[in-house]
């Protein structure tokens, strides 16, 4: 027969410590190597722990049952099952209540329990449970601690870090993209009136190559009548604007 008897201190309030230790699934996560399974119309469920015994490690599967007091914090599991082979019977009982700690604040765990092997690796299992339990016992102690205490944890991370984010990041996009396209916009417009300026010396010449092709054709002698007539037009016109 395997005993226990632990008292365990934890830094937070009975109330958190109670909703902790009183969630399966919660004390579960706690202890290295245990997993949970499907849960029954009776309120007990399926378990699994694998512990190691020096160079031996076993697998064992229960059925275990939990009652809770929530007004006195106390609380009573029972389990009944086997290693994976069926080679080693255990059936275990435990008490657990939580109190309040010395200081302010704080509570204190206490266990009474005991575990009945029955098979072929009781008496090896038996010799290594002092170290073993010693061991499961300090790894629960600090997952415990700890759980306890995350729930202040993450509101703090949520408050402080979106806000670094939120000031920095639009403003810098902001000046940057804006200047460029502003910049740019002025001298989009300078070409437009440059081909406007452009365009009218482009008639100009025009009008001197028909002057100058009209007096070649006079010269010659070959331009027929109403050729001359519309060379002296554009001869006149443009002798018109020479006076303005």
């Amino acid at each position: 027969m395997i005993s226990i008897k632990e008292e365990i201190a934890v830094p937070s309030p009975p109330a958190r410590v109670w909703e902790v230790i009183s969630d399966p699934s919660a004390v579960v996560s706690c202890i290295g190597g245990a997993e949970l399974g499907a849960s029954h119309d009776d309120g007990s469920f399926d378990g699994t722990l694998a512990v190691r015994f020096g160079g031996l490690r076993v697998r064992f599967a229960a059925r275990v049952a939990l009652d809770l007091d929530e007004s006195t914090r106390e609380g009573r599991l029972t389990a009944r099952g086997a290693d994976g082979q069926g080679a080693t019977r255990f059936g275990a009982g435990a008490t657990f209540r939580v109190a309040e700690g010395q200081t302010p604040g704080s509570s204190r765990v206490y266990c009474d329990g005991e575990i009945k092997l029955n098979g072929k690796l009781a008496k090896l299992i038996e010799s290594g449970a002092g170290m073993v339990v010693s061991r499961m016992t300090k790894e629960f102690t600090d997952e415990l601690v700890a759980l306890c205490a995350a729930p202040s944890e993450p509101l703090t991370a949520a408050t402080t870090e979106p806000l670094p984010s939120a000031s920095t990041e639009p403003l810098p996009s902001a000046s940057t993209e804006a200047l460029p396209s502003a910049s740019t916009e002025p001298h989009a417009s300078a070409p437009a009136g440059a081909r406007t300026a452009a365009s009218r010396p482009t008639g100009l010449l025009a009008r001197l190559r028909a002057w100058w092709a009209g007096r070649r054709a006079r010269r010659q002698g070959g331009a027929p009548q109403t050729a001359a007539r519309s060379v002296n037009t554009s001869d006149d016109a443009l002798g018109q604007g020479g006076r303005r």
